[in-house]
């Protein structure tokens, strides 16, 4: 069996990696670490902090727009916080509008989304003390299977 030890990086691609490299440094605080380019001194990648062992990569000459939320594709980016109320008064302070508010998770987190120049979709998330994925987790340790959760929520008429 194949044993991972995390996530390493998400890579987008984008469209201005200028104002992109901006938007994850000035307005979220993420540090710019490394720069790779080809050959001809053109830019191939640049490296974001996120943490010492997890990175987003932007990939500079992206065309066209990114895909809606049914398109198979990566959905959405979730990068976790500490305080969610913090960090969205930071990010409002930073001029980053939220895309869709603050509010509770069927899986017993707080959220929120935020949306990067190109139109990615970032969620903000702050884990439960009870959530779902720490249910999921025990019961895997202990020995049992996934945790299935019927949730409330109506499926969307556009996934029937």
């Amino acid at each position: 069996m194949v044993a991972f030890a995390s996530l390493g990086h998400v890579a987008l691609r984008v469209r201005d990696v200028e104002r992109s490299v901006a938007f994850y440094t000035q307005r979220l605080g993420m540090a710019e670490m490394l720069r790779l380019n080809y050959a001809d001194g053109s830019l191939f990648l640049v490296y974001l902090r996120i943490t010492d062992d997890q990175y987003l990569e932007l990939f500079p000459y992206g065309e066209g727009t990114t895909p809606g939320r049914e398109v198979v594709a990566i959905n959405h980016v979730c990068l976790t916080v500490e305080d969610l109320d913090a960090t969205i008064a930071g990010l409002e302070a930073a001029g980053v509008p939220l895309t869709r508010p603050l509010k509770m998770g069927v899986d017993g987190n707080r959220q929120a989304w935020i949306e990067d120049p190109d139109g990615t979709r970032i969620e903000l998330m702050e884990m439960g003390r009870d959530a779902l994925q720490f249910q999921a987790l025990a019961r895997l340790r202990a020995g049992g299977g996934p945790l299935e959760v019927t949730t409330p929520t109506e499926r969307p008429e556009s996934f029937k």
